[in-house]
């Protein structure tokens, strides 16, 4: 049996239902293919808030359900190979590597000396185009790994407008697990919804200047959607100010709170199983950098049978147009299929499902992953 380390980034932010399930459908990938997966988690006191014990329940809580919260190793802070301690596989970085076939990693800021210690070892790019961007601008340091996987269908390619860091990449699609996201029948009249960060305060920095990247701005030329559309608009927001709620809500959004609605891995997926299916917008860079991007949350809307209508984030190989996921570059756009979407939700919401099965499906992107990375 492969033993699989697959270095999490979730354990900084108990509350992030749907962040857990960045790195869940993973792991259940690699599970449903036979693989013994150890969740490890990077126990980094610069970014860990409150009582780490807490933190270390709410992990072991929101993988219970998932048979994976006797599976998990807990590593020290930079630098370090002390065990934090928690659950069964319970190891400092060198027991841990010892034990491991390959080392699955999504932690960028990971020390060199840990990752050499690992037989085979894979980074997975989940960051398209900004973590290229940060790399070749010296803001980030990233060690070198056997191999490196990207989600972003342009990285490394004469197609990409950002630079490859001096890395050969490895494009992998991200992945949604079809086990733990069955399609079912849609609520009639629920609402188009997103779950996401409003306001982050990062700045990036291209050829053009600095620009702000978050989701405020990413909506501000669509704030005026609802005005347009008959079908309810929802976003469940994190870091927004009482002032941009009254705002959105005042131009027709319904705004929740995202703690309040997906603060579990089970809530957060209830929450999107009731919606009609996904209206979003991306942050700018996705829009500058032209990856072909798509977000692990629309795979999750889309698995369960959701249309999405998200924001086009350039051309593809893989991702439609108008048909299960709707990809709008303007406001005319974006309403148009919104209404496309409603009128014939039955032949979107199949669309949706075929994608993810057909080139999604976390069983099949583990499988090709690990054959790479093991080979």
């Amino acid at each position: 049996m492969t033993t699989v380390a697959l270095m999490a980034n979730s354990l900084h932010y108990p509350e992030g239902g749907g962040h857990r399930w960045v790195y869940l459908n993973w792991a259940l990938g690699f599970r449903s293919i036979g693989c013994d997966v150890l969740w490890v988690e990077w126990a980094d006191p610069r970014r860990l808030r409150g009582d780490f014990g807490k933190h270390i329940a709410a992990l072991e809580a929101h993988l219970k359900p998932y048979g994976l919260a006797d599976r998990v190793a807990l590593l020290g802070g930079p630098l370090a190979d002390t065990p934090a301690g928690v659950g069964s596989a319970s190891m400092d970085g060198e027991s841990l590597a010892a034990h491991a076939d390959v080392l699955v990693n999504f932690v960028y800021e990971l020390p060199a000396n840990l990752i050499r210690r690992f037989r085979r070892s894979a980074l997975v790019d989940i960051d398209p185009g900004l973590l290229q961007t940060w790399m070749a601008q010296g803001y980030l340091a990233v060690t070198p790994h056997d191999l490196h996987f990207t989600i972003g269908e342009t990285v490394g390619t004469p197609l990409a407008l950002f630079p490859d860091a001096g890395l050969r990449w490895i494009y992998t699609p991200a992945c949604v697990s079809l086990d733990a996201w069955p399609a079912d029948g849609a609520v009639a009249g629920a609402p188009f919804t997103t779950v996401t960060h409003w306001f982050s305060g990062e700045w990036v920095n291209d050829r053009t200047g600095w620009y702000l990247n978050d989701k405020r701005t990413g909506f501000q030329p669509f704030l005026d959607l609802p005005a347009h559309v008959s079908q309810r608009l929802e976003l469940a927001l994190h870091g927004n100010t009482p002032d941009d709620a009254t705002e959105l809500e005042a131009l027709g959004w319904r705004v929740r709170k995202s703690f309040d609605v997906a603060s579990t891995p089970w809530d957060y997926q209830s929450f999107i199983r009731a919606s009609r299916g996904e209206f979003s917008c991306v942050k700018p860079s996705y829009l500058r950098l032209q990856s072909a991007w798509i977000s692990d949350r629309t795979l999750c809307y889309l698995a369960s049978g959701r249309p999405a209508i998200v924001q086009h984030t350039g051309p593809s190989r893989i991702l439609p147009e108008n048909r299960g996921l709707l990809r709008f570059t303007d406001l005319e756009t974006a309403a148009r299929y919104l209404k496309e979407a409603d009128d014939n939700y039955d032949e979107h919401r199949r669309a949706a499902r075929m994608l993810v099965e057909e080139h999604f499906d976390a069983r099949h992107v583990a499988r090709r992953l690990l054959e790479h990375a093991l080979a």
